[in-house]
């Protein structure tokens, strides 16, 4: 069972997203609500973010949304390093704000600005060590800065009861062909 679920995946960026009415959120945001569900009626309780803009941006939302029905659901905001939306646009910075007001708990890892990818590496250590799975949006054709985690987690299961849940382009795809056709 999975009590405490880290979420995350491509920034946008690695996506080619670059403003919030991309249609391609809409479906990310789909995705993540289907597995959320589904974990919830296994026992989810907490997820665990870093806040990053991307797929954990979107699933902050998500989750906000779903706290309405859920309320149950909690979700902590764990930075690997203070400030990081320092230079985010003001409306990043603003959607940022609000996804960390709404969180039942934030706090920065290392507790300093950043300094190097070592504080990703820390961050991506603590966030195993501290949650039972991990949702990842993910395509293995795609490379990009989630696989890092993937490959630690996928390591990590290998000798503990870990669970690895991917949500891949193909997933996307079937997503937004059943929302073409509602």
């Amino acid at each position: 069972m999975v009590k405490r679920l880290v979420i995350t995946g491509y920034k946008q960026h690695e996506l080619g997203i670059f403003d919030n009415k991309h249609p391609g959120i809409a479906i990310i945001k789909k995705a993540i609500e289907r597995e959320l569900l589904k974990q919830i009626d296994e026992g989810l309780e907490w997820i665990i973010l870093s806040g990053q803009l991307g797929v954990e941006t979107w699933a902050a939302e998500v989750i906000m949304d779903m706290q309405m029905e859920y309320p149950q659901l909690k979700y902590a905001i764990i930075t690997p390093f203070l400030d990081q939306e320092k230079n985010w646009n003001e409306a990043k910075q603003e959607t940022y704000e609000e996804i960390l007001m709404n969180a039942d708990f934030h706090t920065s890892l290392t507790k300093r600005p950043y300094e190097g990818p070592w504080q990703f590496i820390e961050k991506n250590k603590f966030f195993l060590r501290n949650s039972d799975g991990l949702l990842l949006i993910y395509d293995d054709e795609n490379p990009g800065s989630p696989k890092y985690l993937k490959e630690l987690a996928t390591q990590y299961a290998e000798t503990t009861d870990y669970q690895l849940f991917i949500i891949n382009s193909y997933d996307l795809q079937v997503i937004a062909e059943e929302e073409l056709y509602k």
